[in-house]
């Protein structure tokens, strides 16, 4: 994230910057078949975040509100999904309307499709920030976090393509 802007950083991301680990050729090539070293090489993988699980994971709170949000928007469409196609089924049944199958799929499909984007924009609908509740449609929190999950994107393609900095 730019240095300048302190408001744009994750509510829970650390505060602290991240550094790059250095690999440690400490051993031998003879030695990297052995149990020992393979013991040592995996204690060294599983230490490279500088970070504890505490800093990096995503507050209780934020991820209730998050969860909520998506069994809300990703819960109504797949339910609306089920309904269409047993309504439909009924009606074709009793011989009430005549319906492409088609149609029906199709219907039944986008309701279906819509839950999934019901659930990526449930958990970026809701405030990130523990204090903060959010709007009942979370519009403005969305626009907040899309623009935080873009500067993230861009911040880590400039890390990659800019090692040294």
């Amino acid at each position: 994230m730019p240095a300048d802007s302190e408001k744009e950083r994750l509510p829970f991301e650390p505060k602290r910057k991240r550094q790059k680990v250095q690999k440690e050729k400490s051993q031998s090539v003879a030695d990297t078949n052995s149990p020992a070293a393979t013991t040592q090489s995996s204690k060294q993988f599983s230490q490279r975040s500088p970070y504890s699980r505490e800093e990096t994971s995503i507050p209780e709170v934020v991820s209730r509100r998050m969860l909520r949000r998506m069994l809300y928007f990703s819960g109504i469409p797949v339910v609306l999904g089920v309904f269409v196609f047993f309504f439909s089924y009924v009606l074709i049944v009793q011989g009430i309307a005549e319906l492409p199958n088609v149609v029906v799929l199709l219907i039944t499909l986008a309701c279906f499709g819509l839950s999934v984007v019901g659930l990526s924009y449930g958990a970026l609908s809701a405030s990130w920030e523990e204090e903060a509740l959010g709007s009942l449609m979370g519009f403005e929190q969305f626009q907040v976090n899309v623009g935080r999950l873009l500067a993230s994107w861009r911040q880590a393609r400039e890390e990659r393509r800019n090692p040294s900095s």
